[in-house]
């Protein structure tokens, strides 16, 4: 095992939300490996999301896994997965040691530098069900994680998400709470994120 125990974590005192961090869930030995891996080995790519009725290209590129072939969309983008791989099943399997849950997909995010984001929104498709559960792992850069109440904007959070750590999100997080990880001038280097979550 190269995670921590389950009562190694923090969790966030915050209302309508269950969101629990592990902050080193893999060492710094297997996320430097990890990291590598992903970054050559997945087909990633770039597509165009449409805002507001215009098409930009995404601001980071993307690349999607899962059973049975099972679509996922968001922002008009419709992804179709491609299986497994050996190393996504290892980390699928290290987080539901933690997190008892049967991850169906796991949507992969290549932040490239600084410039490369993620906007405000909530994990909240029809596809994910009621109440979904999302885990997020990070490698590579530091990037901070900003969450909001969508009734009470003066609730907020700023997670500094380090290399090797996982976050979840369950309960009804999605339905109270955006996130996103925002731009930055900073020089900084790339990150991966993998977020496993169950499409119904």
């Amino acid at each position: 095992m190269n995670t921590l125990f389950p009562s190694e974590s923090i969790e966030f005192n915050l209302p309508d939300s269950e969101i629990i961090y592990y902050p080193n869930f893999f060492n710094k030995e297997k996320a430097d490996e990890f990291f590598e891996k992903l970054k050559k080995d997945i087909p990633w790519q770039h597509d165009d999301i449409t805002v507001f009725g215009k098409k930009y290209p995404q601001p980071r590129l993307t690349s999607l896994f899962g059973n049975e072939g099972k679509p996922y969309s968001y922002s008009n983008i419709v992804m179709k997965p491609h299986s497994w791989n050996s190393l996504l099943m290892f980390i699928k399997n290290q987080i539901e040691e933690v997190c008892p849950e049967n991850f169906t997909t796991v949507l992969l995010n290549y932040y490239r530098d600084g410039k490369d984001s993620n906007g405000w929104h909530a994990d909240n498709e029809k596809e994910l069900g009621t109440n979904p559960v999302i885990a997020s792992v990070s490698f590579g850069a530091e990037r901070s994680f900003h969450l909001q109440h969508n009734s009470f904007k003066e609730q907020k959070l700023k997670i500094n998400l380090e290399h090797g750590s996982l976050l979840i999100m369950k309960g009804t997080t999605q339905h109270f709470w955006k996130h996103q990880i925002p731009k930055t001038v900073k020089p900084i280097g790339p990150r991966i994120n993998l977020t496993f979550r169950i499409i119904k």
